[in-house]
Order: C-alpha cells, then sequence, then structure tokens
C-alpha cells in the first residue's frame, strides 16, 4: 500500500532505543522534545500539568497523512485503554 509508519512519544530517546531492541520493533520511534508535535496536532491529555510525571501524554490514536502533510484520517480515543479498530483504520488507509 506504499504507507510507512512510526510513532511518536515525549519518552526519552533511551528509552525508545530500549524498547525498540527488547520488542524487535521496525518501524521509527520518534521523541517529541516537549511535547511540540504532541501539542500541535491537539492530542495532549490536559489532565496533567507540567511537573506531573506523565505531563505530555496524548491521548492514544492514529492519523494518517499524506506525503505533504496533510492529515487525511484522524483515529483518537479520549482512554489510553481504548484503541482504534484496525479494520476501521485499513479501510482508511485503503482508500488513500
Amino acid at each position: 500500500m506504499g504507507i510507512n509508519v512510526a510513532a511518536i512519544t515525549y519518552d526519552s530517546v533511551e528509552l525508545l532505543k530500549t524498547v525498540q531492541e527488547d520488542q524487535g520493533v521496525k518501524f521509527p520511534l520518534l521523541h517529541d522534545e516537549d511535547v511540540t508535535h504532541v501539542n500541535a496536532f491537539g492530542i495532549r491529555n490536559l489532565d496533567y500539568e507540567p511537573g506531573h510525571r506523565v505531563y505530555g501524554i496524548p491521548y492514544p490514536g492514529i492519523f494518517l497523512i499524506t506525503p505533504d502533510g496533510t492529515i487525511k484520517h484522524r483515529f483518537a480515543e479520549a482512554r489510553y485503554q481504548d484503541r482504534p479498530d484496525f479494520a476501521d483504520v485499513l479501510e482508511a488507509a485503503t482508500s488513500m
């Protein structure tokens, strides 16, 4: 389908490297310095203030973005326990 996958988190670069090695993750895990991108996407969980250990945690979600940076589909959840249905994500990706 010509899709590239990447994950973005506020976790440290060192932790991301460890996760990638320990879990065998083959796609890029990106560090979001100062939650800049999480804030730009409007997905930061506002329940946590600066200084809290999980400040900057985003709501879980998946974005399907065109090569020019246009967000075509957004799947976001209010609770970390919930995840988008993969069949819906696959259908949206197929439509691109």
